[in-house]
């Protein structure tokens, strides 16, 4: 399973606007994506209040997880990018 590790850096952590991109991203995947916080919550990355709810601040670190395919590693650089977009 591809999986990545990011280091949150929006400048004001996951709000609104990252959360429904990251939201938007996954469902147009259409294979199941999670979260997995350092503390080991583990979240559907398709649902908005899942992702809120986690309270993810600049500088927390993260893991995405998918299954293989073959847009896989597209679909994490781009789910990166959102969560770092330096």
């Amino acid at each position: 399973m591809p999986s990545r590790h990011v280091v949150v850096r929006v400048p004001d952590g996951l709000h609104a606007r990252p959360v429904a991109e990251l939201v938007r991203l996954a469902q147009a995947h259409r294979l199941p994506v999670t979260l997995t916080t350092d503390a080991g919550a583990t979240v559907d990355l398709g649902s908005v209040l899942a992702v809120m709810d986690l309270g993810l601040a600049s500088g927390d670190e993260v893991r995405l997880d998918t299954p293989a395919s073959p847009a896989a590693e597209r679909l994490l650089d781009r789910l990166s990018a959102v969560l770092d977009p330096a």
